[in-house]
């Protein structure tokens, strides 16, 4: 018997006996015991910087850059600290402001707000979303030595002191997530983010998951955040359950490398060879919609080997109880896909005609769909997921028929359960 996660809940199955499964999970650490405690204390010493509350000074403007709800970072245990560090060194309550970096997703709504920092953040401070798409809201910062145009929200870029939170995790194209992204992306306009998000960016051989250097995503959100002015970062690493077994704060590029090391410690996950078949747990915030679920997908296809041969399946259980997803992101990932006759030649008409941010998921899947099938167990939205081009199935047994059909009986599956936080590496 297999378990991978399904909304908030789980979702068990068996293979049938013709298939011989491997499991592979992230490497098992101790959670931390007492988050709140190790949280205080990165912040009592934090990487190659002063402690926030040195930083600050009574009269300056800050402003807090926190994910939005499609991201797990604990938010709620990160803020409090971070703004009881800025209350030592005398910074008053108006002065401060809390920015949701929404990226291109939609809004994040109240009751979001208030799950991601608690009543008492929201009652005392001013909270706001970033506008991507607002020209008012933003500052240009320029463009970069290899011509990528970099724009930050103007809250952020106008604070005296810019600090942001996030989670450090495997990215597709980032290589990892949180340091520099929460703010560089999440707060970016949609000009940058298009860029970056754009074909010549994912078409990059240097951009991939889990790798760093080299990697030309990462060198425009390191160079943004530098532009914008981020001075302070305070991140965690999580594991398969979301509890915290790492926590940095200070400098950004110096704290977020330190967890990278750790992240890539745990995460990166040895596989023998490729197989026909791999099914890959989303579960809960992810799974809420199919463009964030899709990850799963592309994350195991865009590992350094993809995990599938060619022609094989990914099955990926997950509710989608909100369709496609609510954002301006998530219907154009949607109409491009829709719209689609097949996948080559929507690759060619997109590196053609380039696309809007959100349309780049529907390229990323494109390139994993122009090799291999993509099966959608349980979800809430059927009709949409054959919108995109994808396979909707009840229940487990039917995506195994549906495999069986095309492959035939005696076929080779890897079972990740956490597939956006295991990194399977080809040795």
């Amino acid at each position: 018997m297999y378990t991978v996660p399904y909304g908030k809940e789980s979702l068990t199955f068996e293979l049938p006996k013709t298939m011989k499964g491997t499991l592979i999970e992230s490497k098992r650490v101790p959670p931390v015991e007492d988050v709140e405690k190790a949280v205080a204390e990165a912040l009592a010493e934090p990487v190659n910087s002063p402690r926030l509350r040195e930083l600050a000074k009574p009269g300056d403007t800050v402003c807090i850059v926190f994910t939005d709800i499609t991201r797990a970072s604990p938010d709620h245990l990160l803020v409090p600290p971070l703004l009881a560090e800025l209350e030592a060194a005398g910074v008053r309550d108006e002065d401060i402001t809390l920015l949701c970096g929404i990226g291109m997703h939609r809004p994040s709504t109240p009751a979001e707000k208030v799950a991601k920092l608690g009543q008492a953040v929201m009652d005392r401070y001013r909270v706001v979303d970033h506008e991507p798409q607002n020209p008012e809201a933003l500052v240009d910062l320029g463009v970069t030595a290899s011509g990528i145009p970099l724009s930050v929200n103007k809250i952020a870029y106008e604070a005296d002191l810019l600090i942001a939170t996030g989670i450090v995790e495997p990215h597709q194209y980032a290589g990892y997530s949180g340091g520099r992204k929460t703010l560089a992306v999440g707060a970016a306009g949609e000009k940058m983010i298009a860029y970056t998000h754009g074909p010549q960016m994912i078409d990059h051989p240097g951009t991939r998951l889990g790798r760093i250097e080299g990697n030309p995503f990462h060198e425009a959100v390191t160079e943004a955040a530098r532009r914008a002015g981020l001075k302070f970062i305070l991140n965690v690493v999580l594991d398969d359950e979301k509890r915290v077994v790492a926590v940095r704060a200070g400098e950004p590029e110096a704290a977020f490398m330190e967890l990278v090391a750790f992240a890539k410690s745990i995460y990166e996950v040895p596989i023998p060879h490729r197989y026909d078949v791999a099914v890959g747990g989303v579960g809960f915030p992810k799974d809420a919609n199919l463009y964030q679920t899709s990850r799963a997908a592309s994350y195991l296809h865009f590992a350094p080997t993809p995990v599938v041969k060619p022609g094989g399946f990914y099955i990926l259980p997950a509710r989608c109880q909100e369709g496609v997803g609510e954002g301006v992101g998530e219907q154009r990932f949607l109409e491009k896909l829709s719209g689609a006759t097949d996948m080559t030649s929507l690759l060619e008409e997109l590196r053609r005609t380039g696309y809007p941010p959100g349309a780049q998921r529907a390229f990323i899947m494109a390139k994993v769909m122009e090799e291999c099938g993509v099966i959608i167990v349980g979800s809430e939205c059927p009709d949409v997921v054959r919108q995109a081009k994808m396979i909707p199935a009840a229940d487990m047994d039917e995506a195994f028929h549906l495999v069986i059909e095309r492959l035939g009986p005696n076929l080779d599956v890897l079972i990740v359960p956490h597939a956006l936080l295991t990194l399977p590496v080809l040795q």
